[in-house]
């Protein structure tokens, strides 16, 4: 049962919606408080690690757990990693943050963790992480996206996922364009919208827009099922 929370943006008053969906989730499953942080990149101040454990706390969850994929770990950091009852995938640059995924070779665990239920949050790059691929990232460096298909991530879902949509007016034109070239649906949110994965739905929060075969429409909660996996 795959358990994941797509966040555009986090911290801002809009998401507060998403992250009562998320404590919901949480609570169904059973899960304590406890969340693990993996950093995109180098946070030496880390200044994004202590916004979101601020975050968390006020929703009563304890971000206890910095992750930095370029610093050396023994099995022991990787298990308490783990041990956590949620983890988080950070902001960033998403490129960087799936080459250092698969340097640190915790991808894989990380992959299975997911399949197996485990409880990830992504949020921005960390949520384009979650999905078969980061394609739609090519769009915020001016590229096209279907020239980076190959770019595979966790595949954790059977649709793409673009962050920020309301950061530029060209973004769904190019997404819709890039939508002929996938087989997989794209899920686009403006900052404040997000979605939940949770005992084999996705829940829509806010307006996602759901993008296919060169169409935009309004996003609506269904059956994960009701994507095939092979799309």
């Amino acid at each position: 049962m795959i358990n994941l929370a797509f966040y555009s943006d986090q911290i801002i008053p809009e998401n507060e919606a998403i992250t009562e969906t998320l404590l919901a989730a949480i609570a169904a499953n059973g899960l304590g408080n406890r969340v693990g942080y993996v950093a995109s990149g180098p946070e030496p101040d880390r200044r994004f690690f202590l916004e979101r454990a601020a975050y968390y706390a006020r929703h009563g969850l304890d971000l206890c757990l910095f992750h930095d994929l370029d610093e050396p770990r023994s099995p022991h950091d990787e298990e308490a990693l783990f041990d956590c009852d949620a983890i988080h995938l950070s902001g960033g640059h998403t490129g960087g943050f799936l080459s250092r995924l698969k340097r640190s070779e915790l991808f894989p665990r990380l992959k299975q963790w997911g399949t197996d239920g485990g409880l990830l949050i992504g949020t921005s790059a960390g949520a384009i992480i979650l999905t078969p691929t980061i394609a739609t990232d090519a769009l915020f460096n001016d590229q096209a996206p279907q020239d980076h298909m190959s770019e595979t991530a966790l595949g954790l879902v059977p649709f793409e996922f673009f962050p920020h949509l309301n950061s530029s007016p060209t973004y769904l034109p190019e997404l819709t364009r890039y939508s002929r070239h996938t087989p997989r649906p794209i899920i686009a949110c403006n900052d404040g919208d997000g979605l939940i994965v949770i005992k084999g739905d996705i829940v829509c929060i806010g307006q996602p827009v759901w993008v296919k075969n060169g169409e935009a429409r309004p996003a609506h909660s269904m059956p994960l099922g009701a994507i095939p996996a092979s799309a």
